[in-house]
This record gives C-alpha cells, structure tokens and sequence, in this order.
C-alpha cells in the first residue's frame, strides 16, 4: 500500500513538472496578442469615446516561449510598431522576489526598425568572432532600455534580451521571422 501511494506521488509531481514546462509555451503569440490589446489601449493609444480602430498582430513566439513579437498598427492616431513581449521568470530587484510574471516593451515603428536593424548590423560586423569559437564569443550592447547578447551555435546564433528583469531568449528563426513579417506589414 505504500509502495503505490508513493509511486503515485511521484508519477503526479512528475506529471506536473512535465505539465509546468509545457504550460510555458502557453505564451504564445495568441496569448500575448490577449495581453498585448490591453497594453496597447492603456499605455499607447489614446482611448476616448469615441470608436477607434486599431491592428494588433501576432508575428512571431521564441522556441523558449519567453519572448513575442506583435505588430500594432492605428491610423486614426497615425500609431504604428512593434511590441515586445517578456514572458517567465521576472526577478523584482526591489524586493528581491521572484515570479512568474510579464511585461511589454512598445517599440514605436522608427525605433523598431532600428533596433531590428541595429542587431543585423552587429551581427554582420562581429561575424568573423561570433563564429571562431562557438557558444564561447559573445557581443553585447546596449539599446534604449534593452540589453542585447549574441553568440553563435552550430552555425547559427542566438539573443538574450534583457529588459525590465526579463532575461529571455530569441532565437534567429523568430528573430528573422519577426523582422521579415514587421517590414512586410509596415
């Protein structure tokens, strides 16, 4: 009898960790375009009685499901770029807590495509040390509020981005996917 209350236990905590894992991918680009519209109306456009319409599109989810990217677009206000999403494990410095949480980074359209633009260039101009030593050599570099690190594996690279207490990964298939899809639609 014990031996089975046990084995349940640690099938059930094994199913759960299982299960949390997977839950992380739940912040996915549907998701985040739930929790990116009411971002949009409270911080970025301005919300009155009368109608206004605005787009709100999903581009693209991080493998790691920490990191999304949404189009936002409102003529009416002449309003149009990129939204970040951070996802995971948020560490609040001021109380030393940690927790599950997540935040949005408005890149309006010019700086968006800066910073788009900004990453391809630094990986451009480093190519050659990126790629001498694998997992090994790094760049890092600053933008607006946002710290970017990139390396390279097995011949393709990879971002941290740093932002708010997020530390989120970015693969370069969402990154490339991200970027094509925002200039196509801007």
């Amino acid at each position: 009898m014990k031996k089975t209350i046990i084995l349940l236990l640690i099938s059930t905590t094994s199913y759960a960790q299982i299960s949390g894992f997977w839950e992380s991918k739940e912040f996915s680009k549907d998701v985040s375009l739930f929790k990116a519209k009411s971002f949009l109306i409270q911080n970025i456009l301005k919300v009155s009685e009368n109608s206004l319409e605005f787009e709100a599109e999903p581009l693209a989810a991080a493998s790691s499901g920490e990191l999304t990217t949404l189009l936002y677009r409102c003529e009416n206000q002449n309003l149009e770029g990129l939204i970040l999403g951070f996802y995971g494990n948020y560490w609040d410095k001021k109380s030393g807590v940690s927790y599950q949480g997540y935040g949005f980074k408005d890149l309006p359209k010019d700086k968006a495509l800066e910073f788009l633009s900004k990453i391809e260039n630094e990986i451009d101009k480093h190519e050659k040390f990126l790629k001498s030593d694998n997992d090994n050599n790094n760049i890092v570099f600053k933008y607006d509020d946002l710290v970017v690190m990139i390396w390279t594996t097995s011949g393709s690279y990879e971002m941290r981005i740093y932002w708010n207490g997020f530390d989120s990964t970015w693969e370069k298939t969402s990154y490339s996917r991200s970027k094509r899809r925002f200039k196509r639609k801007i």
